[in-house]
Order: C-alpha cells, then structure tokens, then sequence
C-alpha cells in the first residue's frame, strides 16, 4: 500500500490515457442515429441502445427459407483514401462488397453491419463514411441494423482506419442460382463496372508510388477528374438491378462478382467443371484507367484480366433469347448502368475462362 505522500505523486490512469476516448465514438453514433435509423423497416425489432440488431423477416413467401452470409473490406484501397483524405465513397465501397456477392445466387439482402477500426476517432471522418453505408443501404433496400467503432491505440496509427461489413441475404432455396443451371450455348452479358472498384489496389498503389505519380493531375483521358479521385470511384451496388431482373422472370443460370481474382478466378465459380467460358475481349470498351495503368506498369494482359475488373464488375450467365430483355430491363432503369455487353459464351471444356480476341 502506498503512503499518503507517495498516493499524491502517483499518476492517475484511465481508458482516455490509454488512448481511448468512449464518449467520442458515442458521440459520433448519437449524431448519426437518425440517418442510421432511416434505413430502418417495421422488420427491425431494436434500436442502436441494444446489444445486438433484432430482425424479423418476413417468411410468408417462403416454402424453405436459406439465409444468405457474406463478409469484406475495402482492402488497401482505404490506405489511398487516407492519402488523399477522401473517404466519401469508401461506405459504399463496404455495402457493395458484401451485397455484390450474396445477390450472385438470386438472394435478397436483408441488414448490413459494419465494423470500423481505427487508431483514434475521427468524428468527421467516421460521420462520413456511415453516411455513405446508411445511403447504399437505403439504395439496396437494406436494413443498417448495427456496427461498432473501435479505437486501438498502440496497433494502429492515429490517423490509420479500416472497416470491414456483414450482410446477410434470403432466398428461396428451390430458386438458388447455382453452377448446374448453366447450359452449353448460354451467352455471358457484362454489367459495367465504375472503375477500379475495390480490387488491385495494392498493384495500383506500388505503381503511384514507384512511379512518382501526382494525384492531384488532370489526365486527357480522366474526365476532367484528378487521377487519386478516379481511383477512388465507389464500387456500384447491382442488387436494385438484379432484383429487378429476378423479378422480371428472366432465366438466369449464373451471375458472378468480378472481385479480386479479376475473370479467371470469379466466372469460373459459376460454371460446371465441364464448361468452358470463351470471353471476346474486344466485345465492351475497356475504361482507359485500365489501359493506363496497363502501359504504366508494362502489365501482361493476362495479369490485368487476373487482377482488375477491366471495366465489368458483374457478368450474367442467360439463355441468349434474353439478352435483349436484360439490356432493355438496364438500360430503362434510372441508374448508373447505361449498357449490358455481350462479352462471351459457355462452350464445353474443364472449367476455365477463356479470353480472346474477336
């Protein structure tokens, strides 16, 4: 036991002189609970004081329900957004990762959490990149039903973040897309991407860095748009266009994410190990970021395929009789989607994407 002398030389501790401050990630959420809660139905049975998001789907036109689960990042793509202290995209980056890829079997999202980390929080900078969740959810018709801030002081730098999510989807399970719907003869039809989306950034970034590239440059080829803010381009959200699909009654056999592992590694998921995918590269014009980036880094056009989206960030596998309802059902949205390709053809093989000229 210490002295009373010694007791008034002692240092006093708290979690705040530890680095963290509870009442600034409280305060950040209590400023955001309305625009949280907006994205909110009558399935939501809390609110953000519970400890965990109540959900009660709605079964009834359900025979056999499946939940459908999907969890990711934003990758290293938020280490440029923090070079450039632009974050305004990078929510949507999250929602678009996850919810990208539970609608590949025809599932309806649900709710999204989000987990963000960071070395110490920054109200403003946290504020935003909720904002941007809570808007994309409202975009997909998805509940933002939770998430938690998490400051680590001592692992992470002060300024560093990065966020992870979790969204969970429904489907019928007789009405589940899967590799044995797909036919020899069926077409692919490409659904453009954005950009870069959230895919390749750590080759991106060994470029800018390697090659002294100025972010703040206006290239002719850019849109009038500073290079590190063409990178950052949020990744679309495709369920509003899916389920729109879906609920037109179009046969689809396969619907695949272009993510990281570019073409070879996400249309051959969709396939049956007795298909082939023949892609025609020259089929859509590929987005001259790609190509930039390409001639900078002396990239072989094999790794680029590998790697980036190259301009489509998701491909549907359909009969070929509805490819022009598909393109019409696109085209006729009010969207960011203005095109649909056709870009290849299922053809008999040992399940590789094939990618070739003409």
């Amino acid at each position: 036991m210490l002295d009373e002398n010694n007791k008034k030389r002692v240092k006093k501790y708290s979690y705040k002189s530890s680095g963290v401050n509870i009442e600034k990630a409280s305060n950040v959420l209590g400023q955001l609970k309305k625009t949280i809660a907006s994205t909110f139905s009558d399935r939501v049975l809390s609110d953000l004081s519970s400890y965990s998001g109540l959900f009660q789907p709605d079964l009834k036109d359900y025979k056999t329900p499946v939940l459908v689960s999907s969890t990711d990042g934003v990758g290293t793509k938020i280490m440029l957004a923090k070079r450039l202290n632009h974050y305004h995209g990078i929510g949507q980056d999250a929602v678009a990762m996850c919810i990208n890829d539970i609608i590949c079997c025809g599932a309806r999202p649900l709710f999204f959490l989000d987990y963000i980390a960071c070395g110490k929080v920054n109200e403003e900078k946290i504020k935003v990149i909720i904002e941007s969740i809570s808007k994309s959810c409202l975009y997909c018709d998805t509940v933002l039903i939770g998430g938690e801030i998490a400051e680590h002081p001592g692992m992470s730098g002060e300024d560093d973040i990065d966020i992870a999510g979790f969204a969970v989807g429904i489907i019928e399970k007789s009405e589940i897309i899967n590799p044995g719907l797909v036919n020899e003869g069926d077409i692919v039809a490409g659904i453009p991407s954005s950009g870069i989306h959230s895919n390749g950034f750590s080759l991106v970034r060994k470029l800018i860095d390697d090659k002294n590239l100025d972010l703040n440059k206006i290239y002719d080829w850019s849109g009038g748009v500073p290079l590190g803010i063409l990178l950052l381009t949020p990744t679309l959200l495709y369920s509003r266009l899916i389920n729109k699909i879906i609920e037109s009654k179009v046969k689809i056999h396969g619907i695949a994410h272009i993510t990281g592992g570019g073409f070879y590694e996400n249309i051959n998921r969709v396939i049956p190990a007795n298909m082939d995918v023949v892609v025609r590269e020259e089929s859509w014009e590929i987005p001259p970021v790609f190509k930039f980036l390409q001639e900078l880094g002396s990239i072989d056009k094999k790794e680029m395929f590998r790697v980036f989206n190259m301009g489509i960030g998701m491909v549907l596998i359909i009969p070929p009789d509805e490819f022009d309802r598909v393109k019409k059902i696109a085209t006729g949205m009010d969207d960011n989607i203005h095109n649909i390709y056709n870009i290849g053809t299922v053809t008999s093989g040992s399940g590789k994407v094939i990618i070739k000229k003409g």
